[in-house]
């Protein structure tokens, strides 16, 4: 099973509702456990004793998700004068250090190279990103307490 058909699994799970799920295989053993607040855990553990290369293992395929659809469609703007800031792993995006704290930044907000955009969390680990442009943030393009995808867009940074 590959990282994207795990990946693809989560996503089924956590959209379903189910609490937890377990999946065997040969040689993988995942167990997704989503808790009251969205969260998702996963354990992957591969056996010592490996099937032999040469057997050819099945490989169940992961369900297909629903096609992302954003929550409120944005009409047709020129997007292309903005940078992009994306994702650069999967997680829980937050836009604060904590629930008490003051937002990282806001549309309008005027940053540099370094300053810190938000925070994912990825497996109870909190990853500060940082910003790779200067300029000032147009549009934050995902909500509060969100998951993300690798690579999905963030920010919309005007350079000028």
């Amino acid at each position: 099973m590959n990282l994207k058909e795990i990946q693809n699994l989560i996503k089924f799970v956590a959209k379903s509702g189910a609490s937890e799920v377990k999946l065997e295989m040969d040689d993988v053993k995942i167990t997704i456990r989503t808790g009251s607040d969205n969260e998702t855990t996963i354990v992957q553990q591969v056996p010592v004793q490996q099937a032999p290369p040469a057997a050819a293992q099945p490989v169940a395929p992961a369900p297909a998700p629903a096609e992302h659809v954003p929550a409120s469609p944005t009409p047709a703007e020129d997007t292309s004068k903005y940078i992009t800031i994306k994702s650069p792993i999967i997680g829980t995006f937050y836009r604060k250090p904590s629930p008490d704290k003051p937002v990282f930044v806001e549309v309008g907000s005027d940053i540099k190279e370094g300053d810190v955009l938000c925070v994912i969390e990825a497996m109870k680990l909190f990853n500060e990103i940082e910003s790779e442009v200067s300029g000032k943030i147009v549009k934050v393009l995902v909500d509060d307490a969100s998951p993300v995808e690798f690579d999905q867009p963030l920010f919309l940074v005007d350079p000028s």
